[in-house]
């Protein structure tokens, strides 16, 4: 009579030593977001923040946003690098928060694998970890999940959720913006984390180049400039709501400059936005010539070099301008908010990319 072995979790495809090695991995990443007000270490249920920080508040209110990195982790994937793929994560959420002028306080990260390869998820727990520094906030706890048979070994996706805080009498919103404030353009590091459907698409179905091809105009191979982190605004934002007056800001992701500058921009004005103040990266110009995509196609998919969007009355330019400056973000004057006429949208770019 032959026996049987019973069925166990590790048979299924679900190693719980090797999620508990990747815990104690990242437990020096996670440290390093530390803020005064995070209560507790990682591995509880549930990650815990001081509440009574916000005593100092007349009436906080809390904001929260959710969000991914989309097909991008793909590309992290296929390269073999995961230890930046979470500054895009982090990006992509507290720059959602800074819009109303929320200050991020913590985030948690869901992390999806086919299996877990414990020095592979540390390695993106750090570039999460390091994306909070750069955000100001903390990484209070999150959660690895392993998948098999619904992801094969390699594949993996993250996403994450944070909340900030905004004195109510300070809150963002298009209430605020007026007829003449400037539209100052803050630049990309490049695609950020949208619109990577069609820059696949683009770049290894219809032109059929490799992640390791040299690419003269980016310095350096198409997987390194796919590749580049999201530049993180947060503290840069919050910086120039301390040093002068601000009326909006507009995170560009997916949808492109335009239809995210519009979201803010209240009935019956305009936001006009003229081209020719900058010009797009190159990884801009080579997907659109790479797949023959249109001008306007482009623009509705990708942040064409603008990554984030201060608005501020026109006697705040000068200093908005230095502040950024100082901080090292490159930005520019690039519009300004007018009456909307008849014909009119939220907001529109006019003219041609200067060259």
């Amino acid at each position: 009579m032959s026996e049987t072995t019973g069925a166990s979790y590790a048979a299924a495809g679900v190693d719980i030593e090797a999620g508990d090695r990747a815990v104690e991995l990242m437990k020096e990443w996670v440290k390093k977001t530390r803020r005064p007000e995070v209560l507790g270490g990682l591995g509880g249920f549930a990650g815990l923040f001081d509440a009574s920080a916000l005593k100092r508040y007349e009436r906080p209110l809390l904001a929260s946003a959710t969000d991914g990195v989309g097909t991008k982790v793909d590309l992290a994937r296929q390269m073999g690098v995961y230890d930046t793929i979470g500054h895009d994560l982090v990006g992509m959420v507290v720059d959602d928060l800074v819009v109303c002028g929320a200050e991020p306080l913590f985030m948690t990260d869901y992390i999806c694998v086919g299996k877990v390869h414990p020095e592979r998820v540390a390695a993106i727990v750090k570039g999460i970890a390091e994306g909070c520094v750069l955000a100001g906030c903390a990484l209070v706890g999150g959660e690895t999940a392993e998948h098999p048979g619904l992801l094969g070994p390699d594949d993996f996706d993250v996403a994450g959720a944070g909340t900030g805080v905004v004195e109510a009498d300070h809150l963002l919103g298009p209430e605020r913006i007026r007829t003449g404030d400037a539209v100052i353009a803050m630049a990309s590091s490049g695609l950020h984390s949208n619109g990577y459907s069609l820059v696949r698409h683009v770049v290894f179905d219809r032109a059929g180049w490799a992640l390791d091809r040299e690419v003269a105009e980016f310095g350096r191979t198409l997987g390194e400039e796919l590749l580049e982190p999201t530049k993180i605004y947060s503290l840069d934002c919050l910086a120039l709501t301390r040093t002068t007056e601000v009326h909006g800001f507009s995170h560009v992701t997916g949808g492109g400059l335009a239809n995210n500058l519009a979201r803010v921009i209240p009935d019956g004005l305009h936001a006009r936005v003229d081209r020719s103040t900058w010009t797009p990266g190159a990884v801009f110009d080579l997907v659109g010539k790479a797949g023959q995509v249109e001008q306007l196609e482009l623009e509705k998919t990708l942040n064409m070099g603008v990554g984030m969007i201060a608005i501020v009355p026109a006697e705040s330019v000068d200093v908005a301008l230095t502040t950024l400056a100082d901080r090292g973000v490159d930005s520019w004057v690039a519009g300004e908010i007018t009456e909307r006429g008849a014909h009119t949208s939220g907001a529109e770019l006019v003219g041609g990319y200067a060259r």
